[in-house]
């Protein structure tokens, strides 16, 4: 579990094919803030742009790890394929705080921005969420974005097939200290629906089951 609370900002150094086929995935080797890796060992989870990962190998004297990731996991996800800037958090632990929300690292779905600029001292971000995540949304409620958790300011239902715009207001401080910024009108990102909601649709779609008598 995770908090969707950006604890550095790493780097994807090298994405390596793990074979020659299509089905095949990569092995990313990613460069950690100093002194990140002083408390993960092998085996740990790190969310990696909002989707969780495990750690394969550690160099900390490098500052870096690896993680394998399936193609699977590649054509469902953003911003894993490549070398650039990464948002890391690393998994929660049972004393820790619940600064965000409840994040599995579970990706739902990719978003589109549609929009990203300054508005006054923050920056409004627009994204399209595809329409199956549409009725998990709502205003002021939690939305993850790479990794992020973030709040919902405005919600437009998009005519049908076309999904759900969302706008998001990002403080300087998430701008500066997260890869958000790094973000473009047409970026890809991923998104992670709240993890209640995802069992309240569940259950208010569940057929009722008539009890037994005995």
């Amino acid at each position: 579990m995770f908090t969707g609370i950006i604890t550095g900002v790493g780097q994807i150094a090298a994405a390596h094919p793990l074979g020659n086929a299509p089905s095949h995935g990569k092995r990313l080797t990613i460069t950690a803030p100093p002194g990140y890796l002083d408390d993960v060992g092998l085996g740990d989870s790190i969310a990696l742009n909002g989707a969780c990962m495990t750690v394969t190998t550690l160099a900390p004297a490098q500052s870096q790890f690896t993680i394998d990731i399936s193609a699977e996991s590649l054509s469902k996800t953003a911003g894993l394929d490549a070398i650039g800037p990464i948002n890391l958090e690393k998994a929660l632990r049972a004393n820790d705080r619940l600064g965000g929300h409840l994040v599995s690292g579970h990706v739902d779905g990719l978003g589109h921005v549609t929009h990203f600029a300054q508005v006054g001292e923050s920056w409004e971000l627009r994204v399209l969420a595809p329409p199956e995540l549409a009725k998990f949304l709502a205003y002021k409620g939690s939305i993850v974005i790479n990794g992020v958790s973030l709040t919902v300011n405005r919600i437009a239902d998009l005519p049908t097939g076309t999904g759900c715009e969302m706008s998001i207001n990002l403080i300087p401080h998430t701008v500066e200290n997260t890869a958000l910024g790094n973000l473009r009108t047409g970026s890809s990102v991923n998104l992670e629906v709240d993890l209640i909601a995802r069992y309240c649709e569940r259950m208010l779609n569940m057929p009722a089951v008539s009890g037994r008598a005995d």
